[in-house]
Formats: structure tokens, sequence, C-alpha cells
């Protein structure tokens, strides 16, 4: 009774912090945001991609095997859209582009990547992309001045490509792999009000699906502290990760993708 006393005490006391000075009114009251920056990510990434006849192809670490560089500098986008007091929608864009040269060592085994072989002493230029363009709907179950947590769906279409290439006075050889495709997620946005000019923000995403001869997930986190230094102006430091998991069993298709990429963001978010 006592603790359930106490939180209602500082609810009560923390209510009307917003609208202590008429400038600044609770981001959870934002009706627009809109967050542009740059992240730094630091990137894991397994491939096997098996041959059009079924022979099944070479685990690849694609940092390790392949030098693609384990860290990146991307841009962030974000917006958020709120349409009345407990309904939003939010629109995000993630991408990752690598492109590495390696030359196989020579006492290394060769590479199966779908129909072509590397072999060691090859010269191999890799590009490897993921891009994800989401778009959530958001319903706020609780919505104070201080306190806010939302359930999404949303709806991310995914893009991987991945190619190989030698290029060498004795062997030219190459091959690329795409997949697309709208991925489900469910999950959950919550800010946070600190103060007049701090505040938390964050959102997890996920979803595993099986369709017939496709296993797969999705998850995206995000974590971030944000400084108001003007009403409608803030400076963000935060935290971001993406994971994805592709398995395909499919005649001609059949292979394995699976993506670990996090790191820190910073970036600025103007809202009204």
């Amino acid at each position: 009774m006592i603790k359930n006393g106490m939180t209602m005490l500082w609810l009560a006391l923390a209510a009307p912090l917003a609208h202590a000075d008429g400038d600044y009114l609770s981001p959870t009251d934002d009706r627009v945001r809109l967050s542009l920056g740059i992240m730094r990510m630091s990137s894991s990434t397994t491939l096997q991609v098996d041959s059009s006849t079924g022979t099944p192809g070479t685990d690849i670490n694609a940092e390790n095997d392949l030098g693609l560089d384990r860290s990146d500098i991307e841009p962030k986008f974000q917006a958020m859209v709120r349409v009345g007091e407990r309904q939003r929608l939010r629109f995000d864009y993630f991408t990752l582009d690598r492109n590495d040269q390696k030359t196989l060592p020579l006492d290394g085994e060769p590479i199966m990547f779908r129909d072509v072989v590397l072999l060691p002493g090859d010269p191999v230029q890799t590009s490897l992309s993921l891009r994800t363009l989401g778009i959530a709907y958001g319903y706020s179950f609780w919505h104070s001045e201080t306190l806010e947590f939302a359930a999404t769906v949303g709806i991310n279409d995914t893009q991987i490509s991945t190619s190989a290439r030698v290029q060498s006075q004795t062997r030219h050889i190459y091959d690329n792999e795409d997949l697309a495709g709208p991925v489900p997620t469910l999950g959950i946005d919550a800010t946070w009000v600190v103060s007049k000019r701090f505040y938390f923000d964050g959102r997890a995403q996920y979803l595993q699906l099986h369709i017939n001869d496709l296993d797969g997930s999705l998850g995206i986190y995000e974590l971030d502290a944000l400084y108001r230094f003007r009403p409608n102006v803030s400076f963000a430091l935060g935290y971001n990760s993406v994971t994805a998991h592709l398995a395909s069993t499919k005649i001609k298709q059949a292979g394995l993708f699976d993506f670990d990429s996090r790191g820190p963001q910073l970036f600025v978010r103007v809202e009204f």
C-alpha cells in the first residue's frame, strides 16, 4: 500500500512538469518528430549459399573470410506523426552498404558461393547491403505528461543484396544474390520525461516467422537520451541494434544469412 501510494505521489508531482515552462510542452504531446543523424555500426555477418544443384555452400564469415569492414558510418532517418492523442505513425529507414576486396589466403580452402568456386589466391571483390524501410502504427495504451507506452505493429520492406567478383588475368567470375520482401513486426515504443529538458526514448520491434521453405526473423532495438536545446530542437545520443536471420531450403535458392549490427548514434530531432 505504501509503495503504491509513493508511486501515485511521484506521478502527481511530475504530472505538471511539462507545463512548468510555457514554451516546453511534453515530448509525449509531440505531433510531428523528424530525426536525422549518423550511426556508427559494428557488424557481424554469416553467409551460406548453396549451389543450384543442391551442393551445400561454404559457411562464410563475411568480415573474416571476405574482408568486409566490421564497422561503418551510416545515416539515420526517422519520422513520427501523431494522429490524435493516442495514435501514431512512425517511418524508419536503415541502410548498411559495404564494399571491399581481399585476396584469399593461399593456405585456405576453396569457397563455394552459389554456382561459383572462389579459390585460394583469388582477389575477391565483395559487396553486401541491407536496406530496411519500415512503417509502424502505434497505439498508446498509457499516456501522460511524463510517461508513454505504445504498442506497435509494422511492416518492414527489407532487401538484402550480396555479390562476389573475381577479375584476374586467368579468372573472371561473378555471382550475386538478392532477397527482398516485407517483414511484419510487433513491438513497443516508450518515452520517459525526466525534466523540462531531458527525456528518454526507446523502442523494440521483433517477429519470427516460418513460411513454407523459409525461416526468418527481424529485430530492431533503440534507446536514446535527448536534451532539448530549444523547445522544438533536441540533440540525442543513443544506441541502435538490428538483427536479421534468413534460412531457406527452397530448391535452387537454399542458403543462410545471419546479420547483427549495432552501435552508437548521434542525431538532431525537430519536434512540433
